[in-house]
Parts: C-alpha cells; sequence; structure tokens
C-alpha cells in the first residue's frame, strides 16, 4: 500500500460516538459532532449518522456547503462566528450558525430575507476562556436586538471553553451559563432550544456534577475521534484512541554518529538546535516530515524515538527494532497531527469500514 498514508477506522468513530451519545443523554445533553478535525470528510459523516448524529458541526463553511451539495441530510451548524464575507453563504447551506456580533446577525437577517427562510443563531456568551462571546453585561440589550430581527430565530446561547485559554469548564461556570439561560428566557418569554456548554473538553464537568442545569447540548469533536477529553488529554473510558493509524516507510537504515559534524547553525525552520553525545546509533529515515506532522505529536508504536525532522524526511533512533529499508512504521496521532494529516495531498486517507469490533476487542480497550 501507499506510504504516508492516515488510516481511518470506521467502526470505532462509530462506537466512540455511539458511547457517547448514551453517556451524555443519561442527563439529558445532546450531542452535535464536529468534523473539523477530518476536514468534513463525508466517509466520516456519514458514519457519524450510522451512529445515529443528527447534527453535524464545522468551522468553515466550505465543508458544509460540501456536505450539504453531497446530498447529506442532516443538520449543520457553523461553529465559527460567520465572516461578513461568507454571510451569503451562511443562510444557504447552514441551519444554525454560531454568532457574537449583532452587526452580523443583522447582515444574516437581510440576506435571510432575501432568500425568504428563517435562519437560526445560537448567541455565543464569554465565559473565562476568551475566545468569542459577548460580555454577560451585553446579553441583554443584544439578546432584545436580535429577537426584533425579521428572518433570525435566536434557538440558544452557547460557550466556548478549553480552546484558546485552556480556561476550564466547571460547576461554577457552567451553573452561570444556566443561569443566563434562564434569565433570557424568562424576561423575554421566549424557550430556548439549545444551551450549548462547550466540547470536549466539558467530559470532567460532565462527570463530577449531577445537577447540569439547563446545559442540554455539546460539540464534540475530539472525544468521538481520538476518544480522550481535552482538559489533560485522558482516555474517555470505553471509548477507543486508535481510530486513526498514521504509516510511514523507512527509506534509509544506517548506523551514523549521533552528533552532527561541524558548526551547528540554524535547522531549515530557523531553530539551533544541540545535541547530545550519545555515541553511534541505528538511524532510520521515513519519508515523512513537519509539512505533514506536528513531530511532538506523534508517537511510534514500536520502541523507537525520534530524533527530529526536516520539512520531508523523520528521522527515529531505530535501537534494537528490526526495522529496514521498506519496513513501515505505525504511529499514534493528536489532535493537532491530524489537522496537518487530513488536508495534506501527499498522505494518502484510507478508510475502512469492514472492519467489526469484536467483543475482546472493546473489552480489552475499555481496560486502557
Amino acid at each position: 500500500m501507499t506510504a504516508p498514508r492516515l488510516e481511518i477506522n470506521l467502526e470505532k468513530i462509530k462506537h466512540n460516538a455511539r458511547e457517547l451519545q448514551n453517556l451524555f443523554s443519561s442527563k439529558g445533553i445532546s450531542i452535535t459532532a464536529v468534523t473539523k478535525g477530518v476536514l468534513g470528510s463525508l466517509d466520516i459523516v456519514h458514519a457519524l449518522i450510522e451512529s445515529g448524529i443528527t447534527s453535524i458541526a464545522n468551522p468553515y463553511i466550505a465543508s458544509i456547503r460540501k456536505m450539504k451539495e453531497a446530498g447529506v441530510d442532516i443538520q449543520s451548524m457553523l461553529i465559527r462566528p460567520p465572516m461578513m464575507s461568507e454571510i451569503e453563504e451562511v443562510v444557504k447551506y447552514a441551519d444554525i450558525s454560531l454568532n457574537s456580533e449583532i452587526c452580523t446577525i443583522k447582515l444574516l437577517s437581510e440576506y435571510a430575507l432575501k432568500c425568504r427562510k428563517n435562519h437560526k443563531v445560537i448567541l455565543m456568551v464569554e465565559m473565562g476562556d476568551l475566545r468569542e462571546g459577548i460580555l454577560p453585561c451585553d446579553i441583554e440589550r443584544t439578546v432584545e436586538e436580535i429577537i426584533d430581527l425579521q428572518g433570525i430565530d435566536l434557538i440558544g446561547i452557547g460557550a466556548n471553553m478549553a480552546c484558546l485559554s485552556g480556561a476550564k469548564p466547571t460547576v461554577k461556570n457552567m451553573a452561570e451559563l444556566s443561569c443566563i439561560a434562564e434569565q433570557i428566557q424568562r424576561k423575554n418569554g421566549i424557550e430556548l432550544e439549545i444551551v450549548s456548554g462547550g466540547n470536549s473538553a466539558n467530559y470532567e464537568w460532565f462527570i463530577s456534577t449531577d445537577d447540569v442545569g439547563l446545559i442540554n447540548n455539546l460539540r464534540l469533536g475530539e472525544a468521538i475521534l481520538l476518544g480522550c477529553e481535552t482538559l489533560y488529554r485522558k482516555k474517555i473510558p470505553n471509548l477507543y484512541t486508535d481510530v486513526f493509524t498514521l504509516v510511514a516507510e523507512v527509506i534509509e537504515l544506517k548506523t551514523k554518529y549521533s552528533k552532527p559534524a561541524g558548526e551547528i547553525c540554524q535547522d531549515s525552520f530557523g531553530n539551533k538546535l544541540e545535541f547530545q553525545d550519545r555515541g553511534y546509533m541505528r538511524r532510520a529515515v521515513l519519508g515523512i516530515g513537519k509539512q505533514d506532522i506536528d513531530i511532538s505529536r506523534i508517537k511510534p508504536r514500536i520502541d523507537t524515538d525520534i530524533i527530529g525532522a526536516s520539512s520531508d524526511h523523520l528521522v527515529l533512533d531505530a535501537k534494537e527494532t528490526d526495522l529496514r529499508v521498506g519496513s513501515e512504521v505505525e504511529f499514534d496521532v493528536n489532535y493537532s497531527t491530524l489537522l496537518k494529516l487530513m488536508p495534506s495531498p501527499y498522505v494518502e486517507k484510507m478508510y475502512f469500514s469492514d472492519q467489526p469490533l469484536s467483543v475482546e476487542a472493546a473489552v480489552k480497550n475499555a481496560g486502557k
């Protein structure tokens, strides 16, 4: 098979999505699956739908357009506030958009009226992570303006946590979000369909509280795709963490000295590196590099160490392994590397949907 490649197990994605739906629905919380990390892959979208997911989210309107034009009949949510330059496409293709600027919502209203349709809006509230969201003190005025707009349906509020600054979802700030939702409903005589509390970082909050308040939705990407929460990257019980397998091929294997010769200047990325003298070592050079991966976020599944990489070469300490030229090395990947691998034209994507999961495999994975 071609290398480098990214092998994607669709059955494990379905398993993770089902497990998370069962878990969060036990306290009345629905899941919107975020496909940003997989470039809006239609293969993965279909797998999510087969698992029971009813809402798909992406920050890129181009990904949502691709999904809609492919005839995928599922609720679509744009999870990055729309740019003014893409308003027409947002109204045309996104069923819901997350917003934090009244001027943008007014433009959505104008175009929705031209199209003779209503566009659904979730108002994002700043809860401490300091990315998008209006300040709580501005909520009352903003909601009043939105309600008066034709062509716009205010269906909910939301918050984003732990993405930009790492601000942790807690019982306190989630209760505050619920309180804001309750005040909006009471003062304006409306019922909010969605109170979206955050993302995969909300797992610890969820399992630590018996009362989730009015929060009834989470937007999950990494938890589904990689089986972990995002505060500490701990595995979520009963989920698969090996949905994705990066495979790269050895193109050179030689015993060389561990320390470069001569005067050391900058590498190809402008860094000046330091090297420890470890004598001679078996060095395996693989046909992949920093253009396609974040080398600090991949982990070989065999006993090797990553020495370094240039844009198109990756070098390993082969140790006592039986690697040879032509051998393939498998790696676990994390979210940041997935974001680089999926759009790379130099890494083949291979989807596997004919690998039913045995009871033994599920039990073994649950115990990891």
